[in-house]
């Protein structure tokens, strides 16, 4: 298929998917000729990377037309609409016509369904801080690329040091690579976490650690927490997201448990944990502290949210909602 549309905010895989798409598409000696980069600011481009999608290549190898960080699929007009619905189906097998996009497509423009029908559509999206499981498998699916095994103790280090930063990722597996070939070690044999502990740096400042301060009402160590995770330059919203994320899960796993429900698959689902086996772990952090609670405290984390996005100092902001949220909890 000629026609391909990247999405997504995971800016470092979806560059490697457009370096290896280009790398396919184009012969090295006539690259400068067929390839074309259209960025947002050029008026009318994706006019322009239409027209040029139906221009036959130079010499050898193919033309790619890459439109860049497009809207179409958040917003097209009726021009623009009309010639994609005129050049997509008639794009030639001799050109690769790329878009790309942060944002997600709007299912509901005709510009998104004419491009679904078309294109080879893929995401390239982020992994929220507290999907741990989504994290710890892209872990070991990077090393498997590499052709690197990890103990399930070393794949669950490097997630909670790396987090979602693939570019950091690649990095760390890269480096740990050729440390361990160099310790004259196969390939076959799985690199020990003590490796991990030794190489890479795991902040032990972690939103997680943070959301249980809270939940144990230890306001001295949680403010001492969102000082280092600050100092650290962690974004705040991105704490208050996984503070979230965490206290959701754990007000599911205290409603199920206050309705009588036991099967811990179904309180996964319900929770929306991939590993029902995490439900053990969580029931047991939360022991002592009652839906009300927990209700409470999320209700305020969403407070603190919507004031960070309107622009409140971070510092302070945090500061005086972990106080809050932990005096929940406090005895």
């Amino acid at each position: 298929m000629p026609i391909y549309f990247f999405w997504g905010e995971d800016e470092f895989r979806l560059k490697q998917a457009v370096e290896n798409l280009r790398d396919r598409t184009l012969d090295a000696a006539w690259a400068t000729f067929n390839y074309d980069r259209i960025t947002p600011d050029v008026t009318d481009g994706a006019i322009q990377a239409l027209n040029l999608a139906m221009t036959p290549p130079f010499g050898a190898g193919h033309r790619l037309v890459w439109l860049v960080d497009t809207a179409l699929s958040q917003r097209c007009s009726e021009a623009t609409m009309s010639e994609m619905a005129r050049t997509l189906p008639l794009v030639p097998e001799t050109t690769v016509l790329l878009l790309t996009s942060s944002g997600k497509p709007d299912g509901r423009l005709k510009s998104t369904k004419l491009l679904k029908k078309h294109a080879d559509i893929r995401e390239f999206a982020a992994i929220a801080p507290w999907q741990t499981d989504q994290l710890i498998d892209q872990v070991r699916r990077v090393a498997q690329e590499m052709h690197l095994r990890l103990k399930p103790e070393a794949a669950a280090l490097l997630a909670e040091a790396v987090g979602a930063d693939t570019r950091r990722l690649y990095n760390e597996l890269e480096k740990l690579s050729v440390y361990w070939s160099s310790q004259g070690q196969v390939k076959t044999d799985p690199l020990p976490p003590a490796v991990i502990t030794r190489l890479v740096a795991v902040s032990t400042q972690t939103s997680f650690q943070l959301a249980e301060s809270l939940i144990a009402g230890r306001t001295d160590q949680a403010l001492g927490l969102v000082t280092d995770l600050l100092a650290n330059n962690e974004p705040a919203l991105k704490v208050v997201a996984t503070l979230v994320g965490q206290f959701r899960r754990w007000l599911w796993v205290s409603l199920m448990a206050q309705q009588g429900e036991r099967d811990v698959k179904a309180i996964a689902k319900a929770a929306e944990i991939n590993n029902p086996r995490r439900v053990y772990i969580l029931q047991k952090q939360i022991r002592g502290c009652s839906s009300a609670q927990l209700g409470k405290a999320l209700s305020l984390l969403l407070g603190l949210e919507f004031s960070l996005k309107r622009g409140a100092p971070e510092e302070i902001t945090l500061q005086t909602k972990v106080i809050e949220i932990a005096a929940c909890f406090g005895t």
